[in-house]
């Protein structure tokens, strides 16, 4: 299976600013314990998932948010 980007900036953006956020909360105090190890886990994904501009999520359902160029083919 070829990666191919299917994030675009907003998206991108978005989950940044999310990740940002669970971060603040959490240094904080106002999310801790289990809460805030999911919190962890989910915005580690989002940092992750920005990073390649790839999301496996929107795979199944199809999804692509990624501005295609002229000449790109996203398969």
């Amino acid at each position: 299976m070829t990666l191919y980007r299917n994030m675009g900036k907003a998206d991108r953006s978005i989950r940044i600013a999310l990740a940002i956020i669970i971060a603040l909360l959490y240094f904080s105090g106002v999310i801790s314990g289990v809460l805030a190890i999911i919190l962890g886990v989910v915005s580690l994904i989002f940092i992750a998932t920005s990073m390649v501009s790839f999301c496996p999520m929107y795979v199944p359902f199809k999804w692509n948010t990624s501005e295609k160029k002229k000449d790109e083919k996203i398969v």
